[in-house]
């Protein structure tokens, strides 16, 4: 099983419990995501230490305000170490109101060309406020002028836009929100998305799956996600494990 997104820096545990827990788990590999110029050093610094870790290294939008040339340049210059696999998070956050929306845009944009010029995949975060679709509508009419990137929408929360997303050859990565009981119309999606699009995550220590919602989200626990996409998929766990493991393997090429 892999965790194509999560914070490992940021869990409560060591790395070496995070490590030792996803071993037992069967996850056997874990992409570990930036949001800064300090934490996409501590993502590097740990998939130096371990073989289950991959950095992705961005800025997320909540944290964009200051963002400028110097930061996309230190995002480049970051990517070209070999356990750097992917560009991001980025994208936009209207839900929050922590960084500028201009500021989100300009981080956005910069992300995806540095992306584009790199041949890496992108990882996009998209958060509106409740009823609106201004977030993700604007993001997906930007990744228009980037045909040939590689795009994952993590933590997939807009099932609307499931079909959209397929058009264009997007991966949805499934988080521990399909668990809630809240979520059916988000459930109902995890079917839409075709074999070659799908994958999983925990994004780490955040969205705990419901049986675990009083503990810290960790790597380990994305095998309780994994089940339940693959029983609304119709398919047993070690179909969905080989599934998700060749999609991810096939976009960071780990």
């Amino acid at each position: 099983m892999i965790d194509s997104h999560s914070h490992v820096s940021r869990c409560p545990e060591s790395p070496e419990e995070v490590i030792r827990a996803a071993r037992e788990a069967g996850v056997e590999k874990i992409l570990s995501v930036g949001l800064d110029e300090a934490s996409n050093r501590e993502q590097i610094a740990l998939a130096g230490a371990f073989e289950e870790i991959f950095a992705a290294v961005g800025r997320h939008p909540n944290d964009a305000d200051g963002f400028d040339d110097a930061a996309a340049a230190d995002i480049e210059e970051l990517a070209a170490d070999p356990n750097v696999v992917a560009i991001g998070e980025t994208g936009l956050d209207l839900f929050r109101d922590t960084a500028d929306a201009d500021n989100q845009r300009l981080a956005f944009i910069k992300q995806a060309d540095i992306a584009a010029r790199l041949e890496l995949p992108l990882v996009i975060h998209t958060r509106d406020q409740q009823g609106k679709e201004d977030a993700v509508s604007e993001i997906f009419a930007t990744l228009e002028e980037f045909p040939d990137l590689t795009v994952i929408l993590h933590c997939f929360s807009t099932p609307d836009w499931v079909e959209q997303a397929n058009e264009r050859d997007y991966y949805c990565s499934f988080s521990g929100n399909i668990t809630y009981p809240a979520n059916e119309d988000l459930r109902r999606a995890v079917a839409r998305v075709p074999d070659d699009r799908i994958m999983v995550e925990t994004d780490a220590p955040y969205l705990t799956p419901q049986s675990r919602r009083r503990d810290r989200n960790q790597p380990a626990f994305v095998v309780e996600t994994a089940g339940m996409v693959a029983e609304l998929r119709g398919v047993g766990y070690s179909e969905l494990d080989e599934l998700v493991s060749a999609n991810a393997a096939r976009v960071y090429g780990w």
